[in-house]
């Protein structure tokens, strides 16, 4: 029983810390003096490492997803007599939501937990410490690059996923015919309204954050000691995905219930 409620607290301090670390994010986004030439290149190279080396592959998931689910329904919408209705359940399920959600799932797994590891080994190394004695800001070196990269590979890779299937379902459905256009892109409109596409930046915006912040938050939670690191990964891994899942579901509730 001991043991549970120090796992509780140490949930809710580990929480509050990657919250206390997000207000100081926004505060030093907003600090002019982090735009820096070294803060931009930064940037950048996170971003290459983010988005770019992985745009292949990730092209190539999108692309095989989006024809078996864009298959799928529209198998089961045939069977049930709601063809008609095929396309805008595509876009409403898939479009708007899972891939979002799963580009989010993609970085995460692919650099949120390698920012961590960075993250709580430069704290064991002492680099921090070797970076203030050399009068460099650490948000500037090191945090904000990542959640700038974070970002914008989130809103980056989802938008090209999101092409990707609207491009997939015009040719699963029409083929190369131009016969299609007109009814495909009155669907298009009616789905995607400009609250739709508000709120699905919002919620990339929300997702990029999240792969960002918690990460390097849970590698600040590492010590001196090289066995607190594998903890401290595995933690920040945790509490993103409950993050993430926690997003989708308010996104969810605010826009169905």
């Amino acid at each position: 029983m001991e043991h549970e409620a120090r796992d509780a607290v140490g949930w809710f301090l580990a929480w509050g810390r990657a919250s206390r670390f997000a207000f100081a994010v926004v505060a030093a986004v907003l600090s002019p003096r982090l735009y820096t030439p070294r803060a931009r290149i930064a940037t950048t190279q996170q971003i290459y490492y983010t988005a770019w080396q992985v745009l292949p592959g990730f092209a190539l998931f999108a692309t095989a997803l989006g024809v078996v689910v864009v298959e799928i329904t529209l198998r089961a919408a045939r069977q049930f007599g709601l063809e008609q209705y095929a396309l805008e359940l595509t876009f409403r399920g898939l479009v708007l939501e899972l891939m979002p959600l799963l580009t989010a799932l993609f970085v995460a797994l692919r650099s949120g937990s390698a920012i961590s590891a960075e993250i709580a080994l430069m704290r064991v190394a002492g680099d921090f410490h070797d970076l203030e004695t050399a009068g460099i800001e650490p948000f500037e070196r090191e945090f904000i690059p990542r959640v700038a990269a974070a970002a914008v590979s989130v809103f980056a890779l989802t938008t090209l996923a999101c092409l990707f299937v609207l491009a997939l379902c015009y040719v699963v459905l029409y083929g190369l015919s131009p016969w299609g256009f007109e009814p495909y892109t009155r669907t298009v409109a009616r789905v995607f309204t400009p609250l739709a596409l508000g709120a699905l930046v919002v919620k990339c915006i929300a997702f990029g954050a999240a792969v960002a912040v918690i990460p390097i938050s849970a590698g600040l939670d590492a010590t001196r000691d090289p066995l607190s690191v594998p903890g401290a990964v595995m933690g920040g891994m945790v509490r993103l995905f409950f993050a993430l899942g926690l997003i989708e579901i308010v996104a969810l509730a605010a826009k169905y219930v």
